[in-house]
């Protein structure tokens, strides 16, 4: 197996390298850099007609896209320690929690960053993309608020219960928040604590 993949801040491929590192799974990392659209390369649209990054290219040539697909299939290789969850109960929150950091947190950051953050501006205008500035800023303001949100709804040390992929993906994208201007909250205390926790573990520096 080998994972094409993008360097930080790129937070989907990161979930993947982080989800492989609390497996002890050595991956061989084959970057593409989006900067230079090596995703819209006719060599990496085979891989991924999207054109896209994180993709796990299997031993037999064939190809997983989206990145906690890429993770559920690693799961099922190495079930352990076990990271979607033990019994249906846990498996269904890990489920919930990663849907709703996605939509509710990951969905406004990416209206963010295309549409208003300076560093996209360059991308945008090569791949014919219009920018909708009062969009993106309505989006940050919401991802401001789904910050909010979650503080409140962190009831212990972790998303769903025990540590679990919901926190490896959380984590992507809080980071990829604080890298494109939008801090976790000073009020929201019970996210900054949860944001250092997680922080620490080796597995965060993948």
């Amino acid at each position: 197996m080998k994972l094409y993949n993008e360097n930080m801040p790129a937070p989907n491929p990161r979930r993947v390298r982080m989800f492989a590192a609390e497996k002890g799974i050595s991956l061989p990392l084959v970057r593409v850099e989006l900067a230079k659209r090596e995703h819209k390369s006719a060599e990496h649209l085979a891989r991924n007609a999207l054109g896209q990054v994180p993709t796990l290219e299997l031993d037999d040539g064939s190809t997983i896209s989206e990145s906690v697909s890429i993770c559920r299939y690693l799961e099922a290789l190495y079930p352990a320690p076990p990271l979607f969850g033990r019994t249906p109960k846990e498996i269904g929150l890990v489920d919930m929690w990663i849907r709703r950091v996605e939509l509710q947190l990951g969905v406004p950051l990416g209206a963010y960053w295309i549409n208003c953050h300076p560093y996209t501006e360059p991308y945008a205008k090569a791949m014919g993309i219009t920018r909708f500035g009062d969009y993106g800023e309505a989006s940050r303001l919401r991802a401001i608020d789904r910050l909010e949100w979650l503080d409140g709804q962190l009831e212990s040390e972790f998303l769903a219960g025990d540590f679990s992929a919901a926190d490896l993906i959380a984590l992507s994208l809080v980071d990829f928040a604080a890298f494109i201007g939008i801090a976790i909250p000073e009020r929201a205390t019970r996210l900054r604590a949860w944001h250092e926790r997680v922080s620490k573990r080796p597995s965060a520096s993948a």
